[in-house]
């Protein structure tokens, strides 16, 4: 991964946090794959990286705010990461005037679809929420560009592949990024179900 090639506002915001230091084997693999487009299904150990690589990937892929509608949607698996997740978009887009918004099952779905509607390129949220908000016209997709889903290896046996499949079935041009600890049986049904040209990449514990 070089600095030089990523979105001078995102490399701005890498070097304020200090990741223009060496970078991490997934970030070295995982950013020019993202950057060209690649759907990716990523296995990577806990700690390995894989949050940072999903803020920096699509920060290069949307660079900056655009109309109104969302451009990702990120699924994670509760609450608690999901704004851990909004925090680092804060901290690597700090130079950038991308839009980011968290739902979850507990707040006010009003308020949510409200924010949403006010104009927003990322969107992060619990799968049940954002099940519920697309189930409700709450997420307008007409500029969706990104597809992601971390925890991917807890959000697919708990039943919410169906809205990995909805959300990707919506648009040809969709990029779907996965990442997950671990292998589970519901990715084969996954690279079967969701026809893409998928990358499989494994990052070895250190």
């Amino acid at each position: 991964m070089k600095l030089k090639k990523l979105h001078p506002e995102l490399v701005a915001g890498m070097i304020d946090q200090g990741f223009d230091k060496e970078p991490r084997e997934i970030q070295t693999i995982c950013i020019p794959k993202i950057k060209s487009g690649a759907d990716l299904l990523v296995f990577a150990p806990e700690g390995s990286g894989k949050s940072t690589t999903i803020v920096i990937g699509v920060i290069q892929q949307l660079k900056e705010a655009f109309e109104e509608a969302p451009r990702a949607i990120i699924i994670v698996d509760n609450k608690e990461k999901a704004f851990e997740l909004e925090a680092q978009f804060q901290l690597l887009g700090q130079h950038t005037n991308l839009r980011t918004f968290t739902v979850f099952d507990q707040g006010s779905i009003q308020f949510q679809k409200d924010t949403i509607y006010e104009g927003l390129d990322i969107l992060i949220g619990t799968p049940r929420r954002i099940n519920e908000l697309l189930s409700t016209t709450g997420i307008p997709c007409a500029n969706l560009k990104l597809l992601v889903v971390d925890d991917a290896e807890t959000i697919f046996p708990n039943r919410h592949h169906p809205l990995v499949y909805r959300i990707s079935d919506g648009s040809i041009k969709i990029q779907c990024l996965l990442f997950a600890n671990m292998q589970h049986k519901k990715f084969d049904d996954l690279l079967e179900r969701i026809t893409k040209r998928w990358e499989v990449i494994n990052i070895e514990p250190s």
